[in-house]
């Protein structure tokens, strides 16, 4: 099911995502940085059953590798220490990081061919769309 997923993606367009990451409580340079990358997102698999999300930009390159239903430890691109857990759900790549008391929630799905991000914050929900890169 991951397959699907699986390929270089790269950030097409963006919605709200400033308030989402304000939301999430991350500081207002650091948010900037964010609102002006434009990331490749590179999802891989390996032999090993580890999945690997890697994400890159002119700022930082960050990947994070792990097993679907295992929680594990991810240091975010914007410097919180996460416990995260990697689900398939309805046919997303579903992200679910909880730090300090608090829990975000990102929904990867393809819709025309276009890997769509949604990210849940409260009541703050951004959108990324990505497409393929050949």
């Amino acid at each position: 099911m991951v397959e699907q997923f699986v390929g270089n993606w790269t950030l097409v367009n963006s919605d709200n995502f400033d308030d989402y990451m304000k939301a999430v409580g991350v500081n207002y340079t650091t948010r900037q940085m964010g609102i002006l990358a434009k990331p490749n997102v590179v999802i891989s698999m390996g032999d090993n059953g580890f999945i690997t999300l890697k994400s890159v930009t002119t700022f930082k390159t960050t990947e994070f590798k792990f097993k679907l239903n295992e929680e594990c430890d991810e240091d975010t691109p914007d410097g919180r220490a996460t416990k995260t857990t990697m689900t398939i759900e309805d046919g997303k790549l579903v992200q679910k990081q909880a730090w300090d008391g608090k829990m975000t929630r990102i929904e990867r799905g393809i819709e025309d061919g276009k890997l769509i991000a949604k990210c849940y914050m409260d009541d703050v929900v951004a959108v990324r769309t990505y497409k393929k890169v050949a």
